[in-house]
């Protein structure tokens, strides 16, 4: 009697422990079923304009383009160093994971240095070639803050918004992927 006791105790504890594990891998699937194929998240979502990689001599078609650009035809030109983006790095890092945030000053707001340096550090290409960086770059237009990942889009009035940690956080590594 003891055995049989001990072995549905047994039985017991690990379908458990089964059922337990089931709910925590459910709880953390992320993958949307149905609508627009793109997750939900914070920024606001753009045009999937793709992300074909051209040949070298093809030019990138600003048509459609959102400003600045977060999804669409460009070459494969990783950032190597933070400052001007041109359409083709800032769609390359968007396509791997990157988040950028822009800004319409000469040197970067202390705010935007505090979210870089909590959520990937400071600039690094090898970081920021694994689709992992957040890339400060000035661009004429920004205002206080824009942020940019692959299909999104977050305007916001002041660099310490909390909702830029958010958006990043929730996008960095996600990339063309989702």
């Amino acid at each position: 009697m003891r055995r049989l006791l001990a072995l549905l105790l047994g039985t017991v504890l690990v379908a458990g422990g089964v059922f337990a594990l089931l709910l925590a891998f459910n709880a953390r699937d992320d993958a949307g079923v149905g609508g627009s194929g793109a997750p939900a998240g914070p920024g606001r979502l753009q045009p999937d304009l793709g992300s074909r990689h051209l040949e070298a001599g093809q030019h990138v078609p600003l048509k459609g383009l959102t400003d600045p650009p977060t999804s669409g035809a460009h070459h494969d030109r990783l950032p190597t160093r933070e400052g001007r983006l041109g359409p083709d790095e800032i769609l390359h890092a968007l396509e791997l994971g990157d988040v950028i945030v822009f800004y319409d000053a000469k040197r970067p707001p202390a705010a935007l240095r505090a979210l870089q340096r909590d959520v990937s550090g400071p600039f690094d290409p090898e970081v920021a070639a694994a689709g992992q960086q957040v890339i400060l770059a000035p661009r004429d237009g920004a205002g206080a803050a824009t942020a940019a990942a692959w299909r999104r889009l977050l305007r916001t009035d002041d660099p310490a918004d909390p909702r830029l940690r958010e958006f990043a956080e929730a996008w960095i590594g996600r990339g063309v992927r989702g």
